[in-house]
C-alpha cells in the first residue's frame, strides 16, 4: 500500500497490484460484466451515424449536459460584494457540491454556509434552520450582508425565503437592519447563469427598489458594469483597466475578483474586495448599465431599464476584435470619453497577431460547447480568425439565442458549416465529433472524456480538446487568464493557434517520415 517515504497519487497508486487486484474482485463479483468483445462491439457501434439517430432521439436522459444549477451561480454572485456571506438555504451536501466546484476550479478557499436541511425540514419546512442559520451567521462571520439562495429540497416544499427572514428579523434571530438580499433559486430549472441572474437582481432590487427618491440617471457621472456568470479573474481586470484608460468612472455591480484570488502571505481574507452597499445603492445615478453577458441577464435588464430607467446598452459579450469594438464605442458613446491611443494600439496589436496565425488557423474546422455569451464571443472570433466553426453545443441556450448565432454564422463564410444545438448534451456532442470530426474541440473540462473515447477508436480519429470555459479542473491558472478585450483576443489566440502546432509536432514524429514537415525546417 501507501509508503511513508513515498507518496504516490492515485495514479500511478492504482496500478500497483494489490489495488489491480481489488478492482478486479469487484468487477467478477458485483459487476455485470458482459465481457471485452461485447464492450468492443457496442462502443464500436456508439461512434456510428445509426447511432447517433437514436442519441439525438432522447427525451428523457441527460447525460453530461454542461451546465451546473442555479444555486452555484447565485454562490458566484453573492462573492462579488463587500464582506457579504454567501448563504444557501437547503442540504448540507448541495454547498459541498457548490464549495468544492469552486475550489477546484479557483484554486480557492470559498466561504460559503448552508444551514444543513435534513428530513424533518423536507417535512415540516425549513424556518426553523433559518433562523438558527441566521443567529449563527451574524455572530460567527463578521459579514456585512447575507446573500441567501435555496436548492432543490426547500424549492420542492415551497419554503418562502422574504416571510423566513422577516420572521427571523421579528422574533429577534437577526438584528432588523441586517440587509438580507435574497433570490429563490430552484435546482430542477435554468442551470447556473440563471441564478447568478436572480441573485444579482435579488440584490439590487433589496437595495435600490424602495429608495429611488432622489435618484437621477447620469447623476453620479459613472457607468455601472454587470459581468455576469464570470469565472476568468483576467476579464474583470481588463474591463477595469480599458475604462481606466478611457478616464471613464464605474462601479463593478458584482466584483469577486480580490476574494477569488487572493495571496498567501500568512493571513486568511474570508472578505476581500467587492462592491460596497454604497456603491449598489448609488448604482441607479449612473449615466447607464453595461450588461457584459446581456444573453443570460434578462431578468437584471428589466430590472435596470424598469426601476432605474436606464437605457440598456444594446451590445454582446465584448470578446475578439469586434466584439471589443462595439463595447468601447458604446462606453465612449453613453460617456463622451474618446477612446484613447492606448487601446488603439493594442487593438492594432492584435490584428497583427491574427496576421501572423492566419495560415495556421484559416480552414481548421472546430466543434465548441459552453455556455451562452462565451459560445457566442467565441464563435464571433473564430470567424475573425479565419476558423470554421462546426458543431456549436449550448446546453442552457435558448431558442431567440441559437437564432442570434445563426444570423452571426450566416455573416461569414466561414460559417458555412456551423450548426448550433441548444439543449444538447456532450454525450450528443460525442456523436457528432465520430461521424463529423473537427480539426478541435473548444470547451471545458468535461471535453477531456469526448477527447478520450475518440482517441480509443484510433488516432486518426482523435479531437483534441482545446480548454477554455468553466470549469478547468485539470489545468492549473487558467481562470487567471483573459478572453474579453482585445488582451483576452491575444491570449485566445495564442491558446488556439499554439494548440494546432501542438497537434502539429505530435503528427509529425516520425523519424524520416512525417519529421520533415514540422515548423523548424520551414
Amino acid at each position: 500500500m501507501q509508503d511513508v517515504e513515498n507518496i504516490k497519487p492515485c495514479y500511478p497508486l492504482f496500478r500497483q497490484d494489490e489495488y489491480k487486484a481489488s478492482i478486479g474482485a469487484k468487477r467478477e463479483q458485483f459487476e455485470e460484466n458482459p465481457g471485452a468483445d461485447k464492450v468492443a462491439e457496442t462502443f464500436a457501434w456508439t461512434t456510428t451515424k445509426e447511432y447517433q439517430d437514436l442519441n439525438f432521439q432522447r427525451e428523457a436522459l441527460t447525460v453530461n449536459p454542461a451546465k451546473a444549477c442555479q444555486p452555484l451561480g447565485s454562490a458566484l454572485c453573492g462573492l462579488g460584494f463587500h464582506k457579504s456571506l454567501v448563504y444557501i438555504h437547503g442540504s448540507q451536501g448541495c454547498v459541498a457540491y457548490f464549495r468544492t466546484y469552486f475550489n477546484r476550479h479557483f484554486k480557492e478557499p470559498i466561504a460559503f454556509i448552508a444551514d444543513s436541511m435534513t428530513e424533518d425540514a423536507a417535512v415540516f419546512g425549513g424556518q426553523k434552520n433559518i433562523h438558527e442559520g441566521l443567529a449563527n451567521a451574524t455572530r460567527l462571520y463578521g459579514a456585512e450582508m447575507i446573500a441567501m439562495s435555496t436548492t432543490c429540497i426547500a424549492e420542492v416544499i415551497g419554503d418562502d425565503l422574504n416571510a423566513f427572514i422577516n420572521n427571523a428579523k421579528n422574533e429577534g434571530y437577526l438584528d432588523k437592519d441586517f440587509p438580507v438580499p435574497f433570490a429563490h433559486t430552484p435546482s430542477f430549472v435554468g442551470s447556473h447563469i440563471t441564478g447568478w441572474d436572480n441573485m444579482e437582481e435579488g440584490i439590487l432590487r433589496y437595495f435600490t427598489l424602495n429608495e429611488m427618491e432622489g435618484k437621477k440617471v447620469g447623476s453620479n457621472g459613472k457607468i455601472n458594469i454587470v459581468p455576469g456568470f464570470e469565472t476568468y479573474l483576467g476579464n474583470y481586470r481588463v474591463i477595469k483597466r480599458m475604462l481606466k484608460e478611457m478616464d471613464v468612472d464605474y462601479t463593478f455591480l458584482c466584483d469577486p475578483e480580490e476574494v477569488l484570488d487572493t495571496p498567501a502571505d500568512g493571513e486568511f481574507r474570508m472578505y476581500a474586495g467587492g462592491t460596497t452597499i454604497p456603491e449598489i445603492k448609488d448604482a441607479p445615478n449612473a449615466i447607464t448599465t453595461f450588461l457584459l453577458q446581456p444573453q443570460h441577464l434578462e431578468k437584471t435588464r428589466k430590472f435596470v431599464e424598469n426601476t432605474w430607467n436606464q437605457e440598456v446598452p444594446k451590445i454582446t459579450i465584448p470578446m475578439g476584435v469586434n466584439g471589443t469594438d462595439e463595447f468601447l464605442m458604446a462606453v465612449s458613446q453613453a460617456t463622451g470619453k474618446a477612446i484613447p491611443e492606448s487601446l488603439t494600439k493594442e487593438r492594432g496589436r492584435l490584428v497583427d497577431m491574427m496576421t501572423d496565425s492566419h495560415a495556421w488557423l484559416h480552414g481548421k474546422k472546430m466543434a465548441i460547447f459552453g455556455d451562452p455569451d462565451f459560445v457566442y464571443g467565441m464563435v464571433g472570433f473564430m470567424m475573425e480568425l479565419g476558423i470554421e466553426p462546426t458543431h456549436i453545443v449550448c446546453n442552457n441556450g435558448s431558442k431567440r439565442w441559437a437564432k442570434a448565432v445563426e444570423k452571426l454564422l450566416a455573416e461569414s463564410p466561414y460559417g458555412v458549416h456551423g450548426k448550433v444545438y441548444v439543449g444538447c448534451d456532450l454525450w450528443h456532442l460525442r456523436s457528432l465529433c465520430f461521424t463529423d470530426k473537427p480539426d478541435f474541440l473548444i470547451g471545458n473540462s468535461y471535453g477531456k472524456f469526448i477527447q478520450r473515447d475518440t482517441l480509443y477508436k484510433g488516432k486518426e480519429f482523435e479531437v483534441p480538446l482545446i480548454r477554455l470555459g468553466f470549469p478547468i479542473f485539470d489545468r492549473h491558472h487558467l481562470h487567471r487568464m483573459t478572453t474579453m478585450g482585445y488582451e483576452g483576443g491575444m491570449y485566445v489566440l495564442t491558446t488556439l493557434v499554439n494548440a494546432v502546432l501542438e497537434r502539429l509536432d505530435d503528427e509529425t514524429r516520425g523519424m524520416g517520415t512525417t519529421d520533415y514537415n514540422h515548423d523548424l525546417v520551414r
